[in-house]
């Protein structure tokens, strides 16, 4: 809540109403017979999306800060693809305040990325510019421009000319 400046009682309930309407767009996208409405429809959700843009069914980004989101033209991403831009352990008081903090941060793909089916994208990434990320992978650092990554965790298979 605070990071969207709500406080006390009514701040609550805006927080949850935000959340509702959040949710009930992006469950809209994720079953769109069309990638066109789905770009449309995260775009009312903040997310920042390029022209060009491919959103497979199932794409599930980030429910809370989607405006953390940017994606750059000529951007295809396969279907239930999930990229987030927050990491929130809750399992544990201890492991979430001595070794995995909660973090937010903005998470970029780059100008002509391919993203195949089925991938996770940790918060914080930047997918380089053309690069193609391989069905199936766990990306959890940044993708250098031009390269082939495939894997869990994500490792480069080879550099593009």
């Amino acid at each position: 809540m605070e990071y969207y400046g709500y406080k006390g009682f009514i701040g609550k309930i805006k927080y949850y109403m935000r959340f509702l309407a959040h949710w009930i767009l992006q469950s809209l996208a994720k079953i769109s017979p069309h990638p066109g409405i789905a770009v449309m429809l995260q775009r009312l959700r903040g997310v920042s999306i390029g022209n060009h843009v491919y959103l497979g069914p199932g794409v599930n980004l980030d429910d809370l800060y989607p405006q953390l989101i940017k994606i750059e033209n000529y951007v295809s991403i396969g279907m239930n693809t999930m990229i987030f831009t927050h990491s929130n352990p809750t399992c544990s008081y201890e492991i979430k305040t001595r070794y995995y903090p909660r973090v937010v941060k903005e998470t970029v793909i780059k100008k002509g990325a391919w993203i195949a089916p089925g991938c996770i994208i940790l918060s914080g990434v930047v997918i380089g510019e053309n690069s193609v990320i391989g069905a199936g992978s766990v990306i959890v650092k940044n993708v250098e421009p031009y390269t082939v990554t495939a894997g869990n965790p994500a490792k480069v298979v080879k550099k593009l000319n």
